[in-house]
């Protein structure tokens, strides 16, 4: 059994489950179903509630004891009765069932149209009438009060065939080239047709006269739907004595009411796919509504989705059992699916059990592919180095690859990569690692330049937004975002030096100032935690307390700038004392100076005439 919800709605599908391989024999099914506990823990409802390929109709008669399918290959028909959970008979036919109609209110009663025109009538004990309609039919429906069934298929007529004269009655003429599907109203028997031009037309089975025509086509086009061709009535069905709803094959659904020829609303599935059935569920006004792809659900008044389903195969037909909630679906495939949804009501009595089963169940993912068989490609084998296998029992050919069991393959994969354990080992502790990595606290990347600085602004920023949540008040911007500041901790050259004389004699400054700041900021928390109101003093005017805090804090100041002028003065000494001391230990060495040829040294007075001599010379020069 498989669980999904969708809008908050719990969807059970009781026919899902493990399926077997088709090419596996009936002895090893019956060995898997002995040792494998899922197979045995199945949920199957219905015993054998499948068809040989397909199944393309399914309906439940009127007293609730007996579902009723049709479908291929062979064409047949299969009745299950609900209070044995069991296949009660299957009977084969010459053609395949365009659609069928339980006539009485079990089995005993049956009238089948089938695709080579030919209606068959079926009784308690079997086959019992064959008779053929004029043109090929697509839908019959069946007139209680006159005994007749009327005919619809590929003619603009309307054959009636009146069952207590056995007999075809006068024909109804339509103004459609062919028409589709047909119903009757349950309350006052108002027969209605859906033509391939996308109208409806109304007749009265009384007077045998059309009485109304709806343009459903025009009605289903909107602003947002697109379509490459005219929409045609793919499905139609009352509900109550004033209430149709009508399906298209562009995949429009129209509620209307039958006073007015406007829709109610045009509910659109989005796929561009034929609607195939409408039901109605009566305890949540609900409108259930399938084409090829999904079920839909919704709200008549509003259209508003209550869930959907999406089965894996093609859908040909729904069927809602009476009053519970319990679905089912007639699927392009040979089992029929059942889903039952707590939601529009309980199980039937027949399965009363569900209740209580369904209230412990969990939702389990949907296999893919077979638990006891593994799918392996050529290029699989030739890695496993099982490429030698080909051809033998071991392998069984299936599409683009084989299938092997899934034994073996454990096998073959772990002679070929022993280290594979090894391998995902590491790789769990790899990912292990890398969790506790990113639950660590995220330190924030300080800038290469003023590192000190840039961690100050941090912590004060920080401060400053606690501050500005306790009073709902705009932060301000931070130095570290503000572009204008950004070379100041990226260029090297805007370096804060901490020795230097001007820092040195501001750094008290800076100092008292945060500490300030943060006596500020205790007092603040302090007061907002007592929740006492003060009255603040007009501005210049301060308090005692604050007056005197700030002295308190002017004289540690001034005291802190001399004891830093004091240490000032004192390495400064000591600098000239050290180089006292070098200037000491340096030896005046004599220098030599070497004289040009042709010149005599007399004293150094000679030497200081000539230089004046040469000076005035060259003066001279230039003035004249």
């Amino acid at each position: 059994m498989q669980v999904s919800s969708l809008n908050e709605v719990k969807i059970y599908s009781l026919s899902a489950g493990r399926s077997l391989p088709e090419w596996l024999s009936d002895r090893k099914k019956r060995a898997l179903q002995k040792k494998d506990v899922d197979i045995r823990r199945r949920i199957e409802l219905i015993q054998d509630f499948e068809m040989p390929t397909v199944c393309t109709k399914i309906k439940v008669s009127r007293d609730g004891q007996y579902i009723m399918a049709v479908g291929t290959y062979k064409p047949r028909i299969r009745c299950y009765d609900t209070y044995q959970l069991s296949q009660k008979f299957e009977r084969c036919l010459d053609a395949e069932v365009v659609t069928f109609e339980i006539l009485s209110d079990d089995y005993s009663k049956i009238v089948f149209l089938q695709c080579d025109r030919f209606v068959e009538f079926h009784s308690q004990q079997g086959h019992y009438y064959r008779t053929r309609i004029p043109k090929f039919g697509r839908d019959f429906s069946y007139h209680y009060p006159s005994c007749d069934l009327y005919f619809v298929g590929a003619s603009s007529e309307v054959f009636r065939l009146n069952l207590e004269q056995g007999r075809f009655l006068n024909s109804l003429q339509t103004d459609a080239s062919e028409n589709n599907v047909c119903d009757i109203n349950p309350v006052h028997f108002l027969f209605a047709t859906g033509t391939a031009e996308g109208k409806v037309e109304c007749w009265d089975p009384r007077t045998r006269n059309r009485v109304g025509l709806l343009d459903c086509a025009l009605s289903s086009v909107t602003a947002d739907t697109e379509i490459d061709c005219l929409p045609s009535i793919s499905a139609l069905k009352f509900n109550g004595a004033l209430k149709m709803a009508v399906g298209t094959s562009t995949g429009q659904v129209l509620l209307y009411d039958l006073r007015s020829n406007n829709p109610l609303i045009v509910k659109d599935h989005q796929y561009g796919l034929p609607i195939k059935s409408i039901e109605f569920q009566h305890q949540l006004d609900l409108i259930i509504s399938a084409d090829s792809r999904i079920i839909k659900m919704w709200n008549k008044d509003t259209g508003k989705i209550f869930t959907s389903m999406e089965p894996e195969y093609d859908i040909n037909d729904v069927c809602l059992y009476p009053n519970s909630g319990m679905l089912m679906t007639a699927n392009e495939a040979p089992k029929m699916n059942i889903y039952y949804m707590p939601v529009l009501g309980p199980a039937p009595r027949w399965c009363s059990f569900l209740d209580n089963l369904t209230e412990e169940l969990e939702e389990n993912p949907e296999s893919t592919v077979y638990d006891d068989y593994k799918f392996v490609t050529r290029k699989d084998l030739e890695n496993l180095g099982l490429a030698h296998l080909i051809g033998s029992t071991l392998l069984r050919a299936y599409m683009h690859g084989f299938f092997m069991d899934i034994r073996l393959y454990h096998k073959a994969k772990m002679m070929a990569n022993p280290f594979a354990y090894e391998e995902y080992r590491r790789e769990k502790i790899r990912q292990k690692i890398e969790e506790t990595r990113a639950q660590r606290v995220q330190l924030k990347k300080l800038p290469k330049v003023n590192k000190e600085l840039a961690l100050k602004l941090i912590e004060e920023e920080g401060e400053e937004q606690q501050l500005t949540r306790k009073r709902k008040q705009k932060n301000m911007p931070s130095l570290l975002k503000d572009d204008r500041f950004k070379v100041m901790f990226e260029n090297p050259d805007f370096q804060v030096d901490e020795q230097s004389e001007e820092f040195r004699l501001l750094n008290p400054l800076v100092s008292k100032t945060s500490e300030k700041r943060k006596k500020k900021l205790k007092l603040l928390l302090e007061q907002e935690a007592k929740e006492q109101e003060e009255e603040e003093e007009p501005e210049g005017k301060p308090s005692d307390a604050e007056s005197s805090e700030s002295s308190d804090d002017e004289k540690g100041w001034v005291e802190e700038v001399r004891k830093q002028r004091k240490l000032l003065r004192q390495e400064e000494k000591v600098k000239r004392q050290e180089r006292f001391k070098e200037d000491q230990q340096t030896l005046l060495k004599p220098q030599f100076f070497e004289i040009k040829e042709g010149e005599e040294f007399r004293s150094f007075k000679d030497s200081a005439k000539k230089q004046k001599l040469m000076k005035h010379q060259i003066t001279k020069d230039l003035l004249q």
